[in-house]
């Protein structure tokens, strides 16, 4: 069998629990996965590939204010308001530019907390 080279610059960490965050400064998006080069998050809005943006983390994450570049956004399903109405549900990933030492420092302690907290859940799921 052969293997396929990783395309990613840096590991990623799924995020164990629903944590959101906001984009654009007042888009709510729920964060999937987080890595020191970028993050892929669910959303109800579409996001233009190429755009900048900038990704507000929550307080949990330490309230960090990232500056990324929108790589890739696909509907990934829909949903039915309570008024009756279809509203797509978007997934996109975002890189990470310009990041500061001190972001990236913030950013590996986060992620060193996401890898716990997810090793600690399933420790916890029945087998």
């Amino acid at each position: 069998m052969v293997e396929l080279p990783e395309r990613r610059r840096a590991a990623r960490v799924n995020v164990p629990w629903h944590l959101s965050a906001r984009v654009l400064e007042s888009r709510e998006v729920r964060i999937l996965d987080l890595s020191t080069a970028g993050v892929r998050i669910e959303h109800v809005e579409p996001l233009r590939p190429g755009a900048s943006c900038t990704l507000d983390l929550p307080p949990t994450l330490g309230s960090l204010q990232l500056t990324a570049r929108v790589v890739w956004s696909l509907v990934r399903g829909g949903e039915q308001t309570p008024d009756g109405e279809r509203r797509l549900r978007y997934q996109s990933g975002l890189a990470f530019i310009g990041l500061t030492q001190e972001q990236q420092s913030v950013l590996a302690r986060v992620m060193e907390m996401l890898t716990a907290a997810g090793a600690a859940k399933d420790s916890n799921s029945p087998s």
